[in-house]
């Protein structure tokens, strides 16, 4: 995988590729791939046993909404399902989003 890119993998087996600076607003992300020691930054793959593959996708989604909209005016609405919002606050915290 290219250098650019990184792929994030749940617990279920879905992967989501990524822009690498784009996965790094997270700072968790960010920590384990900058670290250079761990595995996980060889290959640029990180594999979250602890997140199901719907909640991933939609740190993703959140991920690249805040890379597009960051430091505008009129930011539209991030859609969260309401059955997710308290799953993803606690993938959020883990996650340094």
């Amino acid at each position: 995988m290219s250098e650019e890119y990184v792929k994030l993998i749940s617990s279920d087996g879905f992967e989501f590729v990524l822009r690498k600076d784009i996965a790094c607003i997270s700072g968790t992300i960010k920590a384990i791939l900058n670290e250079g020691v761990f595995a996980e930054a060889q290959n640029n793959e990180c594999t979250f046993p602890d997140i199901r593959g719907s909640l991933l996708e939609k740190v993703c989604e959140y991920l690249h909404y805040n890379y597009r909209y960051k430091n505008q005016q009129d930011v539209p609405k991030f859609d969260i399902p309401p059955e997710m919002v308290l799953e993803l606050l606690v993938t959020a915290e883990y996650l340094d989003t």
